[in-house]
């Protein structure tokens, strides 16, 4: 039988999407990109978008495929909408029992009944994944985390997601061991607040990190995203001393101005954050530091979004993610006064995008007439890859994927660099 899975949303998703993949692919099931016997559809619900999105996937996967065999759906929008159901699904899981979905198809497949499976405590303990490989990756994930208790009032995941919880560290050193084996060179670690990890294990996300840089072969680590109240002296000294960890860091500032980081329950305020990059700066001069902001948060006036700007300018990101504040039926913001209106959060959008856009530009400028090392990650007539601080290369030549290469910066074109071979040495 022929199994298919859509991801929507997060590195967590696409972790554990591969993970599931993996354990049909196990019992002999065959993966595909066509049409399919079984579709699973792994749900995001971060935004009433996302959840939109979802839903518009789920109802046109039903409507186009009559004959499917299985269709399962899960995740972060059953989770927020336990009431979810519709003609057609055969199995519906929040985001506690994805490792056992393979199980859970074939009870189905046995007895045709329909499976629901959300629970009150879904967060107890984490629930061990445990990847080899990753389709079509260069790069692999590894879930290390689940779960968050920051409760920002905006976000809806500390419900959809649960308490904090750590894989244990021997199972996450065994599986980065595993990949690395496996001829993986560069290993993303993901979570849902990635660095919160072990703070139920007794232990500490620097701690971690200490033990993972020493695995043999291992060239390029990266966090997928860390608060910036986690880079701590103890993260910084690892951060300092063990150049695999990447350049680059995503750190969500979500606003530059104070008053709207307090309505929004963050846990710092402007002052705080320009210092700690500051620091990354003198330990890296050379860092990439992207972010996530929302615009239109309740109560956010012209004046405070202009504070925003200005201080993204004094940070000078390489890159924002910029998200229209999106209301969330059960967060405190919902229930927030001076909603902002929606055209005037789309014209804060546009704003700050082509405010990143000129700073990314900037950024890439200065890499011009420079050599960096570069992963393959794509090659046909031409090669495309990354470097260390995540800046796209093209080299207009055919090399070898999953090998690194140095590269003379030629041009920018867009948000893209280009270069040339400096020479053939790949790894």
């Amino acid at each position: 039988m022929k199994v298919k899975i859509v991801t929507l949303g997060c590195k967590v998703n696409i972790y554990e999407s591969e993970y599931i993949l993996s354990c049909f692919k196990d019992k002999g099931y065959e993966i595909t990109n066509a049409k399919a016997d079984i579709y699973i559809v792994n749900t995001c619900s971060v935004t009433n978008t996302s959840d939109s999105k979802s839903r518009k996937i789920i109802n046109r996967l039903i409507r186009e495929n009559p004959g499917s065999v299985v269709v399962v759906v899960m995740g972060c929008m059953i989770e927020a909408n336990h009431d979810f159901n519709l003609p057609g699904i055969s199995i519906l899981i929040g985001n506690k029992d994805k490792a056992r979905v393979v199980e859970l198809v074939e009870e189905y497949l046995s007895n045709k009944k329909q499976i629901v499976k959300v629970y009150k405590d879904f967060d107890k303990e984490f629930e061990d994944m445990f990847i080899t490989n990753m389709a079509s990756h260069t790069r692999a994930f590894v879930k290390i985390q689940d779960g968050c208790e920051n409760f920002c009032s905006y976000c809806i995941i500390p419900y959809t997601r649960g308490r904090q919880r750590s894989k244990k560290e021997a199972l996450v050193l065994d599986e980065i061991t595993n990949l690395v084996e496996n001829g993986y060179k560069e290993v993303v670690l993901t979570g849902i607040h990635t660095g919160h990890y072990g703070s139920d294990l007794k232990t500490s996300f620097p701690e971690l990190l200490k033990k993972i840089v020493l695995i043999p072969n291992l060239k390029r680590l990266r966090i997928s995203s860390i608060e910036i109240t986690e880079l701590n002296e103890e993260f910084l000294k690892v951060f300092q001393t063990n150049p695999i960890i990447v350049s680059h860091l995503h750190v969500p500032l979500q606003s530059g101005s104070d008053i709207v980081l307090q309505a929004m329950n963050r846990k710092y305020l402007t002052d705080y954050f320009l210092k700690k990059v500051e620091t990354l700066r003198q330990i890296r001069p050379d860092i990439s530091i992207t972010t996530d902001i929302i615009v239109g948060f309740p109560g956010e006036t012209e004046e405070l979004f202009k504070e925003t700007l200005e201080f993204v300018k004094k940070i000078k990101f390489t890159k924002v993610h910029v998200f229209p504040y999106s209301r969330r039926k059960g967060t405190k913001a919902d229930l927030m006064e001076n909603q902002v209106p929606e055209n005037i959060k789309k014209e804060r959008v546009k704003i700050l995008i082509d405010l990143s856009n000129q700073l990314e530009q900037e950024y890439l400028d200065s890499y011009l007439g420079k050599t960096v090392e570069v992963l393959i990650e794509e090659s046909q007539d031409f090669s495309t890859g990354h470097t260390g601080n995540y800046l796209k290369v093209i080299i207009d030549k055919h090399l070898a994927s999953n090998n690194f290469y140095k590269v003379k910066i030629l041009e920018r074109e867009g948000l893209t660099l280009k270069g040339q071979l400096e020479d053939n040495e790949g790894n």
